[in-house]
């Protein structure tokens, strides 16, 4: 019988067959007494510009504590490297990412919350496309990135508009390959999040069919390995301050954190200014009552045949800062 680990780890990678992991990092490497080992990817807003700015290094140093980074292709490998031990925190994941990884027996601690920015993903097509509706995708050929919040965005669409998503033919694609993709017309439609969507939305000829509002809150959360939580909390405090205190600055000061991140996500300025504008980087802690969508979340991909069990999303562990 396969220890705990490893079935843990299967049940992930099935999950994964259509995401890669974006850098090597070893899976099973030993926690470092003194480092912080943080994932993150691209859309990693507000740690991005912390990482750039150095800021939790010089927090964290008089602690006796140094800081390792780890680029990710996005939230679920990220997640899979949480759980396995091969980094400490993560950074923002899309809602769906933690509900798949305790599915598969991830044990994590909930950090923090982003409030919800609903119009920060979007289900586009191209300007001349004949598709006017959600509806017109029936038996349409979609792009997608697997169990991501684009995901749940797309099932909650089309149930909406009174489909099913088995009505439609789902192509598991990564961002990039998604774009590719839908630019050369093998996919009748894309689904993705910003600042990709940003990106098509500049630089391509499209339109929304829809977003996530009155469909789909896209709250992104941080996340920590439930062992460092307990083991390290006063370093979960300064790095949920410093998120707080990203966050307030990018809606601050937009046009000086667009030019921070544009040669960093190799976008122009403005293409990351209108991804910004979408997202509402308003960190805060989570309390059980905030969980109300993740269960729905995990209970819609659980009824479309996509979540491998039942979970009770409040079982999680959640971080409280001291008073």
């Amino acid at each position: 019988m396969p220890s705990p680990p490893n079935r843990v780890r299967r049940a992930l990678i099935f999950t994964l067959s259509a995401l890669p992991l974006a850098g090597a990092l070893p899976v099973h490497a030993a926690q470092v007494a003194d480092t912080v080992r943080i994932g993150y990817q691209k859309s990693s807003t507000l740690l991005t510009i912390i990482k750039t700015r150095g800021t939790l290094e010089q927090l964290l140093a008089p602690l006796g504590i140094k800081v390792s980074w780890h680029e990710f292709a996005n939230g679920l490998p990220l997640l899979e490297a949480l759980n396995v031990g091969a980094i400490d925190v993560s950074a923002d994941v899309a809602d769906t990412v933690p509900v798949f990884a305790q599915a598969a027996g991830a044990k994590f601690t909930y950090l923090a919350q982003e409030a919800p920015s609903p119009s920060a993903q979007a289900i586009v097509v191209r300007a001349e496309s004949p598709f006017k509706s959600v509806a017109d995708l029936k038996g349409r050929k979609v792009a997608v990135t697997k169990a991501t919040g684009s995901h749940y965005l797309l099932i909650a669409a089309l149930e909406k508009a009174g489909l099913k998503f088995k009505d439609v033919d789902a192509a598991y694609l990564t961002p990039a390959d998604g774009r590719a993709a839908f630019e050369r017309g093998s996919v009748d439609a894309w689904v993705t999040w910003d600042p990709f969507l940003a990106a098509v939305q500049r630089q391509s000829k499209i339109r929304l069919l829809a977003d996530g509002r009155r469909v789909a809150n896209y709250q992104r959360y941080y996340l920590a390995a439930s062992s460092f939580a307990l083991a390290h909390p006063d370093v979960l405090a300064i790095v949920f301050e410093e998120l707080r205190k990203a966050g307030r600055w990018v809606k601050s000061n937009p046009t000086q954190a667009g030019a921070l991140l544009a040669p960093i996500w190799g976008l122009d300025a403005a293409t990351v200014e209108l991804a910004n504008s979408r997202r509402s980087y308003d960190v805060r802690t989570v309390v059980v009552d905030q969980l109300k969508e993740q269960q729905r979340i995990a209970d819609v991909f659980l009824s479309a045949g996509l979540l491998p069990k039942k979970v009770n999303v409040s079982a999680v562990a959640l971080w409280k800062p001291k008073k």
